[in-house]
């Protein structure tokens, strides 16, 4: 990730469990400029139980009699279907990402795949074993935060701390993470990464599509005012205008599911960007840090040539004998800048003129 902001293209499973559907949203993220295109790495064995009701965002109907987990089955990408996608990310030039929902997907995506990131969605912000099988792995970490409380954050901090710790030997894999082992692994969280900079925390509002009202964009900065870390902001609303401000706030990171058809059956479709919306969803965020510029204020130099056109001078109103006390009546301000500024105004009322002046000549002394 750099300094500006990384944006992801959020595929999920708007593949609908179609390779190559899945290839050709790669390919439109990549045309759109995104940094990364996100998919979604899970087995519905080891994410649902089979008797696991759906959210009401992901019910087609209110008939619909579909388990979590019959939703999930159909939604899975192979193994060999995640390779395929990874080179063909590769071949257009950008970035493979997908969010692992257990620890085989992990070592699968982190082992074979080679993702340079590790994504912790908002469901698993509380998975100790998964925070933990990531901060081992070493690689940078998204964390998602929907529906979290600032404890729930802070606990799962702690549990990648734990993980780095792992991995540098200082807790033995295995060991059972009571609340002294944690305490440890936070204490040294900083001896062998920069971990608030190893550790990007997302807002995020766990609703499909999100409205405007439940945005609550400067809670981002509460998280980064609490934990110090990076913040990035994982959007879920209508539209681009959120993540444009979230950028403005302090985002490092965004990401935005999108979609062929958001008419389309699925769980994310309606609160995706189509690829129109996706073009411009990019375009806007690139020119967020270019508009924000620099903290500091100053005459720009494309500003100087209209300072002198815009702004005023002190101007004669009338006849002006040399050692007459100017009073106010005599002077105005009047543009062009090219004279005394007009900020001198009552500097030179009360004075006496040092030359003489006619109606309309500057006010030089």
């Amino acid at each position: 990730m750099t300094d500006q902001v990384f944006v992801i293209a959020e595929a999920g499973v708007n593949h609908n469990g179609s390779l190559e559907t899945a290839k050709e949203l790669v390919d439109l993220a990549a045309s759109a400029g995104a940094d990364a295109v996100k998919f979604q790495t899970f087995s519905a064995d080891a994410l649902a139980l089979q008797s696991a009701a759906l959210a009401d965002y992901q019910r087609l109907s209110d008939e619909d009699g579909r388990t979590q987990h019959d939703l999930l089955r159909q939604l899975e990408l192979t193994h060999e279907e995640f390779r395929s996608l990874r080179d063909h990310c590769d071949s257009r030039g950008i970035q493979f990402l997908s969010t692992a929902f257990d620890e085989a997907g992990l070592d699968f995506l982190v082992g074979e795949l080679g993702i340079p990131i590790v994504k912790i969605a908002s469901g698993d912000l509380t998975f100790a074993p998964l925070l933990v099988a990531a901060g081992r792995t070493g690689l940078p970490i998204i964390l998602s935060t929907g529906m979290a409380e600032i404890p729930e954050i802070q606990r799962a901090l702690r549990f990648l701390a734990a993980g780095v710790a792992q991995a540098h030997g200082v807790l033995p894999v295995g060991t059972r993470l009571h609340e002294d082992k944690l305490a440890r692994a936070w204490a040294q969280r900083d001896q062998f990464v920069d971990f608030s900079q190893h550790v990007t925390i997302l807002h995020c509002t766990t609703e499909y599509p999100a409205a405007d009202e439940h945005l609550n964009l400067r809670a981002m900065q509460t998280i980064a005012e609490t934990f110090g870390h990076r913040v990035g902001y994982s959007d879920h609303s209508l539209g681009s205008l959120a993540s444009v401000i979230a950028v403005g706030l302090g985002a490092t990171v965004v990401e935005k599911h999108f979609t062929f058809d958001v008419n389309a059956d699925g769980p994310d479709h309606a609160a995706s960007l189509d690829p129109d919306g996706l073009h411009a969803y990019v375009a806007d965020l690139r020119r967020v840090p270019v508009m924000l510029g620099s903290r500091e204020k100053h005459c720009q130099p494309v500003e100087e040539g209209n300072r002198a056109v815009v702004r005023r001078s002190l101007v004669a109103t009338r006849t002006i004998a040399a050692g007459a006390t100017i009073v106010e009546d005599d002077v105005a301000c009047f543009r062009p800048a090219s004279g005394r500024t007009s900020f001198d105004f009552w500097e030179v009322v009360g004075t006496s003129a040092s030359r003489a002046y006619r109606r309309g000549d500057l006010i030089d002394a």
